[in-house]
């Protein structure tokens, strides 16, 4: 098989900009480095009539030129949606959105918000692109992920029903630090432990997700000082298609 034919076209749906990278920083880096496609849809921006100041807007459109530009997306979609209240806008309105961009791009891979994630505008918007994933209307879709984001997913309901319970393990050893870096751009977004979306945490989660995976090695006689952490992002797979 040519290396053309295994090139898959991959969406990730970034409700506010950061999910994109929280969620699945390494593995879209590694989707690239691998000569996928990624294409990232980001949902929401902060808009001057929702009491953002011109400063912060400016702010906020420089980190996401800046973001693209270090993963290398072969495209950028803006829905524009206000956000925190994406709940005023029509599930038809919003399936329309998403639906136009998958006819467009035909993605083979999706990668979504978490469905019972704490903030009610990734609840929204996952409702929204899961009805986009109908096999017969989008029979390019292949796989459909929901992704783990720091400071949403942890905080959603400790119900068997609604808990992130990951069985798909992506090692981002080699990309770690380059997300933790690509995360830095989004300065208002990160801020020291015990905040959620601080780069230590990032990382400890990576770690600690790496060692679900079992994704360590022995870098000499095989004692604990020589085990080699090793990263991984975890996501919940919805659908899959061989």
């Amino acid at each position: 098989m040519s290396k053309q034919n295994c090139v898959k076209r991959v969406i990730v749906i970034s409700t506010h900009p950061d999910d994109e990278t929280l969620g699945a920083g390494g593995t879209l880096l590694k989707h690239i480095a691998n000569g996928d496609e990624v294409h990232c849809v980001f949902c929401t921006d902060i808009l001057e009539e929702e009491g953002f100041s011109k400063e912060a807007i400016a702010t906020r459109e420089e980190e996401i030129k800046q973001v693209t530009n270090s993963y290398g997306f072969t495209s950028t979609h803006r829905l524009g949606l206000k956000t925190m209240r994406v709940d005023e806008y029509t599930k038809s309105n919003l399936v329309t959105r998403f639906s136009k961009i998958f006819q467009q791009i035909q993605p083979n891979i999706l990668y979504l918000p978490f469905c019972d994630d704490a903030h009610s505008d990734h609840r929204y918007i996952f409702e929204a692109v899961f009805s986009c994933t109908k096999s017969f209307r989008y029979p390019s879709i292949e796989r459909v992920l929901m992704m783990e984001t720091l400071s949403e997913t942890e905080f959603a309901p400790s119900l068997p029903h609604k808990s992130f319970i990951p069985n798909v393990f992506v090692d981002i050893t080699d990309f770690i630090d380059k997300k933790c870096k690509i995360m830095q751009i989004y300065k208002s977004e990160v801020a020291p432990p015990p905040f959620p979306r601080s780069l230590e945490n990032i990382k400890a989660l990576a770690l600690y997700r790496g060692s679900t995976m079992g994704c360590t090695t022995l870098n000499g006689g095989g004692g604990i000082d020589d085990v080699s952490p090793k990263y991984a992002e975890s996501f919940m797979l919805l659908k899959e298609k061989w």
